[in-house]
């Protein structure tokens, strides 16, 4: 599934093409309200073993795979045996690729069929990378993610924002981790968000990208191309790291390359092209020989204290 953000979902301030979709959008709430209410008459597997739910509200590009990285890394220094799930989707073989690369990863046609295959071979924590609106499976600890860069767009919901809810889902997270710095917007987020959870405790969490192989990329002209949910924010992770960009390339989330794309993309042979490790796992051997990606860390901001609410929950 190709899909490129149309620019005035960011816009903070309402555009006229929000406001014509707002009677689509009506139509796209009525609907994820009708499978709430029918989810409450149906009868879903009961789990003993623990559930983490690492998902978003904001369509794309908000880091929940290397999120759920770092928690499967934590689980197994705590003596767990986790392992990953996923809903069945071939849009997704790059993060489902991501996730096998550190972890046994579990996909079926249903969330509830993959997380009993997980059951089944012995693992006893679970994580879902994605699932935050599947109500077929309840978590014992949910995350939100965002991105200080776009937090809630223009705060619509689908087609007329980026939401694939309203802010108001928020009261089912047990905290949220928003990816980038803390500024005067993500603080404001936070205000906003506190005054909708009327006295329930939701703790704040900052995340930042940390280049590992950064001496590869130093000294050098670089070509970037990224197709994920928000290619700037790789672009500027780019610059701030004072790496020497060329030229930069932006394609729809999930993009499956061509050759003509290739074509595009190399030119001159003799500069270095890189891209994201979503992008890298999406290409075939071919195209791999003429490019690299930028290995990260997530490195998260009272990692500890983080690391100590989900262990309450195990």
């Amino acid at each position: 599934m190709n899909f490129e953000k149309p620019k005035f979902w960011d816009h903070r301030k309402i555009s006229l093409w929000s406001i014509l979709l707002i009677p689509l959008s009506a139509i796209y709430l009525l609907i994820i309200w009708i499978i709430r209410i029918a989810s409450r008459f149906k009868t879903y597997p009961k789990y003993s073993h623990p559930i983490i739910c690492v998902g978003n509200i904001y369509l794309g590009g908000t880091g929940k795979t290397p999120l759920a990285k770092e928690i499967f890394k934590f689980l197994k220094l705590v003596g767990k045996n986790p392992a990953f799930i996923q809903k069945d989707h071939d849009y997704l073989i790059d993060e489902m690729k991501m996730l096998r690369n550190i972890g046994e990863t579990f996909s079926a046609k249903s969330r509830v069929e993959a997380l009993d295959l997980l059951i089944t071979k012995g693992h006893d924590v679970a994580i879902l990378d994605d699932g935050f609106q599947d109500f077929s499976i309840k978590p014992n600890f949910s995350i939100l993610c965002f991105n200080s860069k776009q937090l809630i767009g223009n705060g619509f919901v689908i087609p007329s924002g980026p939401l694939r809810e309203p802010l108001r889902s928020v009261l089912r997270a047990n905290c949220i981790i928003i990816n980038g710095d803390k500024n005067k917007e993500t603080l404001e987020f936070e205000k906003e968000t506190t005054k909708i959870l009327s006295g329930k405790k939701l703790h704040f969490f900052y995340s930042k990208y940390k280049i590992k192989n950064i001496e590869k990329l130093q000294n050098k002209e670089i070509i970037a191309f990224a197709g994920i949910g928000n290619p700037l924010n790789f672009f500027d992770l780019l610059k701030e790291n004072n790496i020497n960009i060329k030229k930069t390339y932006s394609f729809p989330d999930h993009h499956n390359y061509s050759e003509k794309d290739f074509d595009k993309i190399l030119g001159d042979n003799s500069i270095k092209i890189i891209t994201t490790e979503k992008d890298y796992y999406r290409m075939n051997d071919k195209q791999k020989e003429n490019c690299d990606y930028v290995e990260v860390n997530l490195e998260i901001e009272n990692k500890d204290e983080l690391e100590s609410l989900i262990k309450a929950y195990l």
